[in-house]
């Protein structure tokens, strides 16, 4: 049974480190005592060099019917947030007080009901399973406030600013087609199957080589933040570092022999 305030569950699995959101009862509505194990979380896994990706899901048969506004309410008039110190922002909207932001992938596996702070998870993920039974949405304007938490910002990259608007400025509930449509998922899955096709597609993401895995991702978060050209110039460079790196020795090695690839992250 999971406390009253919510928790989030960790679990090491092999390269894996797998995120379970713990509040089954209230939906897995986030308290500010749930935003700090989360973000707990995320800086263990960004800090453990054997874990390589990470998997975020929620127990039972909902990810989050969203922030849990009671408790929420009190930190969001005084303007402050639940998460402080030096740890990885799971929104990743902010550097921590040692300039850190999260380097490594993580995967997202949701289903059911996926409000507010759910999509802004969903978008500061690298990728989204979704189950078919999901009912996304943005409902903040709704109770008199505004998504904080990456919307305004991510939805409009991924969908653009008209079909982000459409879902930001009404609140209204859309489904998991509408969601694959404007990009915010990446696989529609059976329910039940989400939280297995995620692992599924993180062990991949684990095998390949971690020095490289990190320099994608971060080149592609740089084109998205900086622009185009901010990220094709530092592609050279980059490819330089990861060529003279023993992973790219293993992974020539590793052709030749024609076997899989053992890559260290070295």
């Amino acid at each position: 049974m999971s406390h009253p305030d919510g928790e989030i569950l960790t679990e090491r699995r092999g390269p894996l480190f797998l995120i379970g959101v713990n509040r089954p009862a209230k939906l897995n509505a986030y308290t500010p005592t749930m935003m700090r194990e989360l973000a707990q979380a995320y800086t263990v896994f960004e800090d453990d060099l054997e874990m390589r990706c990470a998997v975020l899901y929620g127990r039972g048969e909902h990810f989050t019917a969203g922030l849990d506004l009671p408790s929420m309410a009190p930190l969001m008039r005084k303007g402050e947030s639940a998460v402080s110190g030096a740890l990885i922002d799971p929104l990743d909207l902010r550097a921590a007080d040692d300039g850190r932001r999260r380097s490594k992938p993580v995967v997202a596996a949701v289903r059911g009901i996926t409000y507010t702070i759910g999509i802004e998870l969903m978008l500061a993920a690298d990728i989204v399973v979704a189950a078919s039974d999901c009912r996304f949405s943005q409902l903040e304007v709704k109770r008199g406030i505004m998504a904080i938490g990456g919307a305004t910002v991510r939805m409009v990259q991924r969908a653009g600013l008209g079909n982000a608007l459409l879902h930001l400025l009404t609140g209204d509930e859309f489904d998991v087609q509408e969601a694959f449509r404007l990009g915010l998922v990446q696989r529609v899955v059976v329910p039940g199957t989400e939280l297995i096709v995620a692992i599924e597609i993180a062990e991949k993401i684990a095998a390949q080589a971690p020095l490289a895995v990190r320099a994608t991702r971060a080149n592609a978060m740089l084109g998205v933040e900086r622009g185009a050209n901010a990220a094709a110039e530092q592609l050279a460079q980059i490819q330089m570092q990861l060529a003279n790196s023993d992973d790219a020795l293993e992974g020539v090695r590793s052709l030749a022999e024609k076997r899989a690839a053992r890559f260290t992250g070295k």
